[in-house]
């Protein structure tokens, strides 16, 4: 793109010339967005969470259907740790904070943590 030029700023030639010729380029700049991070969220196995409850907190938090959240489970279980989902940084925080509530008040000890993809 060729530069835009602008007319003399003092074009009667008075005294407060400021030494600018008066010409001034405009260039456009392209702003690269940057993808965010996606970090993986897990269930951690204990030996005293009941598989079905597992079970409810993939469907119920992560919305997977019962031969998903089933799978998974049995993945976690075997294991010692299967993926629920990946997101972004805010959506993984708040899920793996849902979880890990939603289990306190049913008093299991089941463990949800997240780490970068």
């Amino acid at each position: 793109m060729p530069p835009l030029a602008v007319g003399p700023q003092n074009p009667g030639g008075d005294d407060n010339d400021d030494g600018r010729s008066g010409t001034a380029i405009i260039s456009k700049t392209k702003t690269r967005t940057k993808r965010p991070n996606l970090y993986r969220v897990l269930l951690l196995n204990d030996d005293y969470t009941p598989m079905e409850f597992v079970v409810h907190v993939l469907e119920r938090f992560f919305n997977k259907n019962r031969e998903d959240a089933t799978r998974i489970m049995l993945h976690v279980h075997q294991n010692g740790v299967g993926e629920c989902g990946v997101f972004t940084y805010e959506v993984a925080e708040t899920k793996v904070t849902q979880v890990m509530d939603f289990a306190r008040k049913h008093q299991h000890p089941l463990q949800c943590v997240m780490e970068k993809n």
